[in-house]
Protein backbone atom coordinates (compact mmCIF):
# COMPACT_ATOMS: atom_id res chain seq x y z
CA UNK A 1 0.00 0.00 0.00
CA UNK A 2 1.11 3.54 -0.63
CA UNK A 3 0.85 6.27 2.00
CA UNK A 4 1.41 10.01 2.01
CA UNK A 5 2.98 11.65 5.06
CA UNK A 6 2.70 15.35 5.91
CA UNK A 7 5.43 16.29 8.38
CA UNK A 8 5.99 19.56 10.25
CA UNK A 9 9.37 20.19 11.89
CA UNK A 10 9.63 23.21 14.19
CA UNK A 11 12.27 24.67 16.50
CA UNK A 12 11.71 23.76 20.14
CA UNK A 13 9.65 26.43 21.91
CA UNK A 14 12.39 26.95 24.50
CA UNK A 15 14.96 27.88 21.83
CA UNK A 16 15.48 31.16 20.05
CA UNK A 17 14.28 31.15 16.43
CA UNK A 18 16.48 33.71 14.60
CA UNK A 19 14.52 33.38 11.33
CA UNK A 20 11.26 33.92 13.16
CA UNK A 21 12.68 36.98 14.94
CA UNK A 22 13.85 38.45 11.63
CA UNK A 23 10.42 37.90 10.03
CA UNK A 24 8.69 39.43 13.06
CA UNK A 25 10.91 42.52 12.80
CA UNK A 26 10.29 42.78 9.05
CA UNK A 27 6.54 42.53 9.58
CA UNK A 28 6.74 45.37 12.11
CA UNK A 29 8.82 47.45 9.66
CA UNK A 30 6.12 47.24 7.00
CA UNK A 31 3.32 48.15 9.38
CA UNK A 32 2.11 44.81 10.76
CA UNK A 33 2.73 45.72 14.39
CA UNK A 34 0.21 43.16 15.68
CA UNK A 35 2.30 40.19 14.42
CA UNK A 36 4.20 38.55 17.28
CA UNK A 37 6.25 35.41 17.95
CA UNK A 38 6.75 34.16 14.38
CA UNK A 39 8.33 30.68 14.29
CA UNK A 40 9.81 29.28 11.08
CA UNK A 41 9.97 25.54 10.43
CA UNK A 42 9.89 22.98 7.66
CA UNK A 43 6.97 21.21 6.01
CA UNK A 44 7.84 17.92 4.34
CA UNK A 45 5.64 15.62 2.29
CA UNK A 46 6.63 12.15 1.20
CA UNK A 47 5.07 9.00 -0.19
CA UNK A 48 6.04 5.64 1.26
CA UNK A 49 5.26 2.00 0.63
CA UNK A 50 4.19 -0.05 3.63
CA UNK A 51 2.18 -3.21 4.30
CA UNK A 52 0.10 -1.65 7.08
CA UNK A 53 -0.80 1.61 8.79
CA UNK A 54 1.45 0.70 11.71
CA UNK A 55 4.42 0.04 9.44
CA UNK A 56 3.88 3.36 7.65
CA UNK A 57 3.73 5.11 11.03
CA UNK A 58 6.97 3.44 12.13
CA UNK A 59 8.79 4.33 8.90
CA UNK A 60 7.82 8.00 9.12
CA UNK A 61 8.73 8.13 12.83
CA UNK A 62 12.16 6.65 12.07
CA UNK A 63 12.75 9.10 9.19
CA UNK A 64 11.82 12.02 11.43
CA UNK A 65 14.13 10.88 14.23
CA UNK A 66 17.13 9.96 12.06
CA UNK A 67 17.06 12.40 9.12
CA UNK A 68 14.32 15.01 9.03
CA UNK A 69 14.73 16.63 12.44
CA UNK A 70 17.42 17.39 14.98
CA UNK A 71 15.91 16.27 18.31
CA UNK A 72 18.24 18.58 20.27
CA UNK A 73 16.76 21.66 18.57
CA UNK A 74 13.52 20.62 16.85
CA UNK A 75 10.23 18.85 17.43
CA UNK A 76 8.06 17.21 14.79
CA UNK A 77 4.55 15.99 14.20
CA UNK A 78 3.01 14.22 11.25
CA UNK A 79 -0.16 12.86 9.68
CA UNK A 80 -0.33 9.88 7.37
CA UNK A 81 -3.04 9.05 4.86
CA UNK A 82 -3.49 5.98 2.71
CA UNK A 83 -3.47 6.83 -0.98
CA UNK A 84 -6.26 5.36 -3.08
CA UNK A 85 -5.62 3.93 -6.51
Amino acid sequence: MKYKAEIDVMPLKALLDPQGKAVTASMHNIGYKSVQNVRIGKHITMEIEADSDAEAQNKVEEACKKILSNPVMESYEFDIEKLAF
